[in-house]
């Protein structure tokens, strides 16, 4: 009878072995599935624009960072990456702090209020600063008085920017902050330690590659914001068009290599930061699960 009944239970645990592990050909089938999507819808347009960027040469190539407009356009780049990135940084630090760490009225809102950029346009997201700062907005009178502009000019971009980017920091803080728990900063409070002196010399270094992780995708995706800057920069050359917005204008003047020379730059810069990603991941990733697991 025992012999009978461990027979069945090896024979049931036999037949779900079986029917949970995929055949060699599956795995094939759908690794090869998954090569080829990746293939046609990244890699074979990452690489046409490559090849048009440089199909004049490289005397042509370069000559496209030379114009007036492209330094303008990649220096306004930059500048807004510069101010959004750490701004988000610091919201990032201080929003997951406060949903990993403590319990308040509104947490769940918070939460969804992080989210609220991954599930709106960035065009209707521009278009809201418009709406709220623009020349006919509920603001832009009293803008207008005091000589300040937002709209069609910097601040405006930079604002649109930091709305489409202040997910990404703290989503990669959030899940992590979460796991590690109270136990660490409640430790280095019986020693005497404050709440802050706690957080910068726990809780911090404890994050502090999952940080550095959101920061590289929030300066991508800064530089690299087309819908929500579009609606805010009123395309201004030389003055409000950042790179996006420029290549946007080259192409539609026909000048492709210049407007694909440009689009190889932030390709390369996208590349760059995954680059990173992957080798601070390489690098450090079983110290963090390491440190989460504890």
């Amino acid at each position: 009878m025992v012999d009978a009944a461990f027979e069945r239970r090896s024979g049931s645990a036999a037949g779900v072995a079986d029917a949970t592990t995929e055949r060699r050909t599956t795995r094939v089938a759908a690794t090869l599935v998954a090569v080829a999507f990746l293939a046609f819808f990244l890699l074979l347009p990452l690489a046409v624009v490559f090849v048009e960027a440089f199909r004049k040469g490289v005397d042509v190539y370069l000559a496209a960072f030379g114009e007036p407009d492209a330094q303008a356009a990649i220096r306004l780049t930059l500048l807004v990456a510069a101010i959004a990135v750490p701004l988000n940084l610091v919201f990032g630090v201080a929003a997951s702090w406060a949903i990993a760490k403590f319990e308040f009225a509104g947490k769940s809102f918070l939460i969804t209020l992080i989210d609220l950029p991954f599930s709106v346009s960035p065009v209707v997201s521009g278009l809201v600063y418009v709406l709220l700062f623009g020349a006919q907005g509920l603001l832009g009178p009293w803008l207008l008085e005091h000589d300040i502009r937002i709209v069609f000019a910097v601040p405006g971009i930079v604002l649109a920017t930091v709305f489409v980017t202040f997910p990404f920091v703290a989503r990669e803080l959030i899940p992590l902050m979460q796991e590690q728990g109270n136990s660490d900063e409640e430790a280095a409070m019986t020693l005497g330690a404050g709440g802050l002196r706690a957080f910068l010399t726990v809780t911090l270094p404890n994050v502090r590659w999952a940080l550095l992780y959101g920061v590289l995708l929030c300066n991508a995706r800064a530089m690299g914001e087309f819908g929500a800057v579009s609606v805010v920069s009123g395309h201004i050359r030389g003055l409000t068009n950042t790179m996006p917005l420029h290549v946007e204008i080259l192409y539609n003047e026909y000048n492709f290599v210049a407007a694909f020379a440009v689009a190889s730059l932030l390709a390369l810069l996208a590349l760059l930061t995954l680059v990173g990603k992957s080798i601070l991941e390489w690098r450090f990733g079983d110290a963090i699960s390491g440190r989460t697991a504890h």
